[in-house]
């Protein structure tokens, strides 16, 4: 029988890195999916945040002697796309119903990403090669990136399940 070697802070955090690449391909894909302006443009400079954070995801995983698995990487941006095979109510293209399951996607990889730096951030207190405040910068900004995906959503649920209909439909 083979034994793995990587620990469980190398798989921890390279599912961490998997994730941040779906989740800068599904924000850039949904900021060009024909949204309003100001969403669209919201979610491009989340797409640009979220890319920052994966490139300090990348440093703390060098200052810990913890190699990026391309494996991983390559499966966390075939879950984005598979993630677009979803039952929207649409066969082949986007529903109104697209806007609001895809934030409420984002909004739960933010989430998961601000569980990495709390846990990066328990861990700085035994190990220097962490440093404390740059986590917490990291975490402030995902939770910063979460209220903002959250007013996103509700603005898109509002429209999306409106007694009338969706505003797509009624136009």
């Amino acid at each position: 029988m083979t034994k793995l070697s990587a620990s469980p802070l190398a798989i921890y955090l390279n599912d961490h890195l998997a994730g941040a690449a779906g989740g800068v391909e599904l924000l850039r894909r949904a900021a060009r999916a024909g949204r309003d302006g100001s969403a669209a443009r919201q979610l491009r400079r989340l797409a640009d945040e979220v890319a920052e954070d994966r490139a300090s995801l990348m440093r703390v995983m060098r200052d810990l002697g913890v190699a990026p698995s391309r494996s991983r990487l390559l499966l966390g941006r075939l879950g984005e796309k598979a993630g677009r095979l979803k039952t929207n109510g649409h066969l082949l293209s986007r529903s109104p119903l697209s806007n609001v399951l895809e934030l409420e996607a984002m909004r739960l990889g933010v989430e998961g990403k601000a569980c990495c730096w709390r846990t990066l951030r328990i861990l700085a207190g035994t190990d220097r090669r962490l440093d404390p405040e740059a986590l917490d910068r990291l975490l402030r900004r995902a939770e910063e990136q979460t209220a903002r995906l959250e007013e996103l959503r509700e603005e898109a649920a509002a429209a999306t399940f409106r007694p009338d209909g969706p505003e797509e439909e009624r136009g």
